[in-house]
């Protein structure tokens, strides 16, 4: 067809449409109740009788929890003492870096501590740093794995700058910053007249680290020989695996403020009784400004003293109460008509508009 212009306009075939729609007909998946999400499916319909009532059932179960974690936690028993510095000399407090730089002066130190409450044993001996960042990127990263678990690996010092080798170049083990500050403080105590109190230190590390990340044919090699002493020494006789301390230190925690295992004592102690504290206060926080604290504690069948976990669980219970409360009183003072759910896709026909 010619129009004014003279020029000829296409009209569309019958043809060609038909051709159109059986290409949209093809593209079109293949119907399934699978991917048409049409599977039988748990849908339920939040009524305020649903909401109240899922509010109760989790406030009735989190707050006994709640209740007998606290309650767990307040038969801890934990005696902290805070010495860094009370150890300094009287006429060192002015220049306490210079104290514990100077290896003439003695480090020996005595604290008493008296026991607020009967302690079945075992009772555990813990040191506490605070402002202690382990978890510095530079600092975690300063460690080589296959060396601490491989004796051919001696020689494998990679990742561990800047304490990989020594000054002429002989390969250190363990090498890193995690080992070179070891904590080297000790403790030992008595009891009332002198009674001595042993620390067992064996089996204090997780065992998978014995036995997985530390090598029993590994041995220390050319540590702390170097003109900065970062921490406490190794026994070059004793394996990497038997080394529990190391094992422990070498496990980096993810706060500032972080306790580790010293070892336990094996004898109950009674109410009243007077511990005598023998440290040996070697380890310097003083740079930077941290806090050395020693922790003896009792255990329960949860752990030790946390009273964050009973005091989550009150909180959510407690909140829930308060919301099906809230929600009970809106439902009886202003309720509203619930919608028909027939009227819900999931509820209509597949093929129903």
């Amino acid at each position: 067809m010619m129009n004014d212009t003279g020029i000829s306009a296409a009209r569309p075939s019958a043809g060609s449409g038909d051709g159109n729609a059986a290409r949209r007909n093809s593209n079109r998946p293949k119907y399934s109740r699978f991917t048409q999400q049409e599977l039988p499916a748990c849908k339920p319909i939040l009524t305020p009788q649903w909401v109240i009532s899922v509010f109760t059932l989790v406030g009735i179960i989190f707050i006994p929890i709640g209740v007998v974690a606290l309650l767990a936690s307040n038969d801890v028993v934990e005696i902290v003492d805070r010495y860094e510095i009370a150890c300094v000399p009287p006429n060192m407090t002015h220049d306490k870096i210079g104290y514990i730089q100077n290896s003439s002066i003695s480090k020996t130190c005595t604290r008493k501590l008296k026991v607020p409450k009967d302690m079945d044993k075992p009772i555990y001996v813990y040191y506490q740093l605070d402002n202690f960042y382990q978890n510095h990127r530079r600092y975690v990263k300063s460690r080589n794995d296959q060396q601490l678990r491989d004796a051919s690996k001696a020689n494998e010092t990679s990742h561990c700058d800047p304490e990989k080798t020594t000054a002429d170049g002989m390969p250190i083990v363990p090498c890193g910053l995690i080992a070179w500050s070891l904590f080297n403080d000790t403790y030992s105590f008595t009891r009332g007249n002198g009674e001595a109190m042993i620390v067992n230190k064996k089996d204090i590390s997780w065992k998978s680290d014995r036995d997985h990340k530390f090598g029993s044919d590994v041995y220390p090699k050319n540590f702390q020989i170097g003109a900065l002493i970062g921490g406490g020494k190794l026994d070059p006789k004793i394996p990497l695996s038997e080394q529990e301390d190391l094992i422990i230190w070498m496990r980096t925690a993810a706060l500032p403020t972080f306790r580790k295992l010293y070892g336990r004592i094996d004898v109950d102690l009674k109410e009243n009784d007077i511990i005598t504290v023998a440290l040996e206060n070697n380890y310097n926080t003083y740079s930077f400004g941290g806090k050395k604290k020693l922790v003896l504690s009792t255990t329960t069948w949860l752990g030790g003293r946390n009273n964050f976990l009973g005091i989550a669980y009150l909180s959510v219970g407690g909140l829930c109460f308060f919301l099906s409360t809230a929600f009970t009183v809106v439902s009886l003072v202003k309720p509203r008509t619930i919608g028909d759910p027939s009227y819900l896709s999931w509820n209509r026909n597949p093929g129903s508009q």
